[in-house]
């Protein structure tokens, strides 16, 4: 499947310009191909306002963001791979999303067992506590006791299948 992350960054701008609030991005200035001024970086970060006002020609594209702003008055070209971004954000509020990092490639390794096994989790099966795995119930008389004599707390509704 393709990154999530160019979706969330174009619907968190949309909802933050919708609200009349100012985007800015976050983005990690020391990553491959970041192209902003020098001067704005501060700890290899940079703090980039991307509003409508602030920039023109904004493009968000699945691999690249690009736009045009002043920068100590003197306009200049601004490139930033999506994977660097670290957040999008509301100026006013501070609302808006710490993006977690992403795994680069699909052939990701665990280091710390040698390079060997993947880092990706997998998905197993549970059996169900009356043991009838073709109910995902725990009961068809609409009881939620778990009839184990157990202290576990009474369950709310809960899915079954239907056939």
């Amino acid at each position: 499947m393709t990154s999530h992350r160019p979706y969330l960054l174009r619907a968190l701008y949309e909802w933050i310009a919708d609200n009349g609030m100012t985007p800015h991005l976050l983005v990690d200035a020391t990553r491959a191909d970041v192209q902003v001024p020098k001067g704005a970086v501060k700890e290899g970060r940079v703090v980039l306002n991307i509003a409508d006002r602030a920039v023109s020609g904004l493009e968000m594209s699945n691999e690249l963001i690009r736009f045009s702003a002043r920068f100590g008055g003197v306009s200049q070209t601004v490139s930033v791979p999506v994977g660097a971004v670290l957040a999008i954000y509301a100026r006013e509020t501070g609302q808006g999303m710490a993006l977690p990092d992403e795994v680069q490639g699909e052939d990701a390794q665990d280091v710390s067992d040698g390079g060997t096994e993947s880092t990706r989790p997998t998905l197993s099966a549970v059996p169900s506590a009356s043991g009838d795995e073709g109910d995902l119930s725990s009961g068809d008389d609409g009881d939620d006791d778990p009839g184990d004599g157990s202290d576990r707390p009474r369950r709310g509704p809960h899915l079954r299948v239907v056939k």
